[in-house]
């Protein structure tokens, strides 16, 4: 039977292109008034009038939505979800003047993360995992990117995907794996007789061909950045990791302007991320490809860094930019993203309307789902966010608040209800 969503002060459905709105397409998003939503068998059937809905879809079941706002899910596509334990020690060494790649010298950093997971087992690794993501969905998070990358081993990395594995199909979630095998090198490859090369050659030899045997992951990711992966290994990796079936993805001039955003243009990498340091160069790249943009604000917030990635630029230019929280142990431990909504309209100086389309139909083409999620349109997936706000500039206003009452993924409930047997709320109870 379907199901009819009615009494919404507005649905904001950034209906368009199935594809990522580049540069001013960003400033025109859809918001209807007087409007309902119908969705069934997990995809939308129908957005209009509400009498008219009401009509069409007579004895469906409805659910009153009390004035609230109606957008797509956001979708999230940049996470670090699988860990142990978090790094809360680093944020008072930061505060001291001790600098992130300092910390990752000393042996913490993604290192400690390392060291942390390599001694849990798969199932304890989910059960830290599922309040994570459940708490990611009660803020209106229908899809999530969630990467590998604190294993660094064979074992390790394939451990952590197999997680993440295990999240999707038990979740209501869409969930996205990626494999970040070149997250950092490890310590151990990092002194005679063992070396980097030795690493790469592991991964591109061994974690690679496992990962595509397996299905594990959609993506492959690294971090290119001066002191962790340089260009020349970036495009070695990146290469083998599409010649295994994968798409590629960077985490680019995060930190330094290195060049790896106009690798990332080169290589028709699906996203680009973080781009904080990106050279006038890299933003021209960037626009002149399909690679999306996608910005990570809360990372340069908690890393008390002045500099956020230049969004306007990337706009002006013509680039797709999408947002995501980032989240991880150590640079970005939020779930929080219309957090990340508030900081793209003020510090990336983003209108409410760019912000809401990089959360949603942009963030999908950042993983490759335009024309799947992101927008609600008939015979997009059935994924929607309800918020306790009566107009949707109210969404990244209260900054901080989670207003987000119920969330649907395919038409499943991921978030909200009233004892209905739906999705439970993530328990106060687990730790970050």
């Amino acid at each position: 039977m379907p199901t009819l969503l009615v009494n919404a002060s507005q649905v904001v459905t950034v209906a368009g292109p199935s594809r990522a709105r580049r540069g001013h397409e960003m400033r025109t998003m859809e918001v209807l008034t007087g409007a309902a939503v119908a969705f069934g068998d997990g995809i939308i059937l129908g957005v209009g009038p509400q009498d008219e809905l009401l009509k069409r879809y007579a004895g469906a079941e409805t659910i009153d939505c009390g004035g609230g706002v109606l957008t797509p899910g956001l979708v999230d596509s940049h996470t670090h979800g699988i860990f142990g334990k978090p790094r809360h020690e680093e944020q008072e060494l930061r505060a001291s003047g001790v600098g992130y790649m300092e910390i990752a010298k000393r042996g913490g950093g993604i290192h400690g993360s390392v060291r942390d997971l390599r001694t849990r087992s798969e199932d304890q690794l989910f059960a830290l995992a599922v309040p994570r993501l459940q708490r990611l969905a009660a803020h209106g998070t229908t899809t999530i990117e969630v990467k590998s990358g604190y294993g660094l081993s064979v074992e390790d990395e394939l451990k952590s995907l197999r997680v993440i594995q295990r999240l999707a199909a038990e979740l209501p979630m869409r969930i996205v794996p990626t494999f970040l095998g070149a997250h950092e090198i490890p310590l151990e490859y990092r002194a005679a007789p063992r070396t980097r090369d030795e690493y790469i050659a592991l991964i591109i030899n061994e974690m690679l061909p496992a990962v595509a045997a397996g299905s594990l992951a959609r993506f492959a990711d690294i971090f290119c950045e001066p002191g962790v992966y340089t260009l020349d290994e970036s495009r070695r990796i990146l290469t083998a990791s599409r010649a295994a079936g994968l798409g590629i993805k960077l985490h680019a001039d995060e930190l330094e302007p290195s060049g790896a955003a106009e690798l990332a243009a080169e290589l028709g990498a699906t996203s680009a991320d973080h781009l904080a340091a990106v050279s006038d160069v890299g933003i021209r790249a960037l626009a002149e490809s399909g690679t999306v943009a996608t910005l990570l604000p809360g990372t340069m917030l908690f890393l008390g860094r002045p500099k956020q990635a230049p969004a306007r630029a990337l706009i002006e230019a013509g680039a797709a930019i999408a947002l995501a929280t980032d989240f991880n142990p150590g640079t970005s431990p939020t779930v929080n993203f219309p957090l990340m909504l508030t900081l793209a309209v003020s510090q990336l100086g983003l209108s409410v309307a760019e912000s809401v389309t990089a959360a949603t139909v942009n963030g999908a083409a950042a993983l490759g789902l335009a024309n799947e999620s992101g927008q609600i349109a008939p015979r997009f997936s059935a994924d929607i966010a309800l918020f306790d706000i009566g107009d949707i500039r109210e969404l990244p206003y209260w900054y901080g608040d989670n207003r987000c009452l119920r969330s649907w993924c395919r038409g499943i409930a991921c978030h909200g209800g009233d004892g209905d047997g739906t999705f439970p709320s993530p328990s106060a109870g687990h730790p970050l």
